[in-house]
């Protein structure tokens, strides 16, 4: 009879518990809309919490509850690069010897470069007259060939810089058909189009110059701008041009493409944009300084730096004044060059095998007695010394008793 009545009072904490979990599920689902409008920070602590931790106490250690939470990294300093202040160039003077640099957009970069490196220098003028996009595969955008002359008779340059092909790697309409780059029709119609361009270069009897083009990010695009060069190269030479290399400025010690390399005063810059084919400032700079040095040989400033203005004639002297007569030469003593490898550098004038002069054989004293008979001479005072004669003694004097004494 007594387990008949225990038996509902053992189920009685289940049943409470299970009535607990159900108020605080109803409780909850009931105050939910007013808790999304109030603070959860100025809400008292409920039942409620147990079960769904606010959001500032979540994920937080113990006894760190109602702390603020540190950021787990700290945010990466910006660091800004140094910006280049521009170049500010001299106004140039009216009779200002031009340099006309034709091409596609490394053309304009080319142009961009020189005129910083000639900022300085009156004397000398940088004209662009580069098309972005015209090579010689698209005729149609722009006729290099047919174009340059005029152009050479408007500018009136002392020296033409050309610098294209980055546009070329497309297919070329050649007769009625379209061939694929690098095919074998595709790559004769190229050659003749880049003799034109160099052979009416040639007809306008001023000097120039064909810089090659550089590696591009693309292993492709490297691949056919090292052929490009091949070929322009052959047209230059063929044409009284200079090709001028800049390839070895734009690869590592590998060939293989860099966007990051020494600049024109050997400090580590960055050359090249993101794309790998546009040139950043440095990168222009670097592609002037190749251009640079056969340039001034062509207009006869290779003595000079290029940011130098160029040197004036002598100003003549005023009627009736008398110039000083010329000093006379001063003598100066120069030593004469000596080259490294001469030999009496080493204290001698044979050559390495020669046979040496003859020494006169040394005997020593032991062999003389023994192989000659010779004795060695004896030491001054010793018994056996018999070359010194006896010494003579002085002449007894009396003394005083008329005896002789010693």
């Amino acid at each position: 009879m007594a387990s008949r009545f225990l038996a509902p009072l053992r189920r009685l904490p289940v049943l409470l518990l299970a009535a607990g979990f159900l108020a605080v599920g109803i409780a909850a689902a009931w105050q939910a809309p007013a808790f999304a409008q109030e603070d959860p920070e100025a809400r008292p602590w409920s039942l409620r919490d147990l079960f769904f931790p606010r959001r500032s106490e979540r994920l937080v250690p113990p006894g760190q509850i109602g702390q603020p939470q540190k950021p787990k990294h700290k945010p990466k300093p910006v660091v800004r690069k140094p910006v280049e202040p521009p170049v500010t160039a001299v106004e140039k003077t009216t009779d200002a010897r031009v340099i006309l640099v034709v091409g596609d957009f490394l053309a304009s970069g080319l142009a961009e470069g020189l005129n910083e490196f000639f900022a300085n220098n009156p004397a000398i003028k940088v004209v662009d007259r580069a098309k972005g996009s015209s090579g010689f595969v698209r005729d149609d955008v722009y006729n290099w060939p047919q174009e340059i002359a005029a152009l050479v008779a408007a500018e009136k340059p002392a020296a033409v810089i050309v610098m294209m092909g980055s546009n070329d790697r497309q297919q070329m309409k050649v007769g009625d058909e379209r061939e694929t780059p690098r095919s074998e029709v595709w790559t004769k119609a190229y050659e003749l189009r880049t003799q034109a361009l160099a052979k009416a270069l040639a007809g306008t009897k001023v000097p120039y110059l064909w810089v090659g083009m550089p590696a591009f990010k693309p292993s492709k695009m490297t691949a056919d701008m090292l052929a490009f060069n091949g070929i322009y190269r052959a047209a230059a030479e063929a044409y009284n041009g200079e090709f001028v290399d800049i390839w070895d400025g734009f690869v590592d010690e590998n060939g293989a493409f860099v966007s990051t390399g020494p600049d024109v005063n050997g400090q580590p810059a960055r050359l090249r944009g993101d794309d790998g084919i546009n040139l950043t400032r440095g990168g222009k700079r670097k592609v002037a300084f190749y251009a640079e040095k056969p340039l001034l040989k062509i207009l006869g400033l290779s003595g000079l730096l290029g940011a130098a203005p160029a040197a004036l004639p002598a100003s003549p002297s005023p009627p009736g004044m008398l110039m000083p007569p010329a000093a006379a030469p001063i003598p100066i003593d120069r030593t004469e060059p000596m080259a490294l490898g001469d030999p009496a550098l080493d204290g001698g004038s044979e050559l390495l095998g020669a046979t040496p002069p003859a020494k006169p054989a040394l005997v020593l004293p032991g062999e003389k007695l023994a192989v000659q008979g010779i004795a060695p001479p004896a030491s001054p005072g010793r018994a056996d010394d018999f070359s010194l004669s006896p010494k003579s003694q002085p002449a007894a004097a009396p003394d005083k008793t008329g005896a002789l004494r010693p």
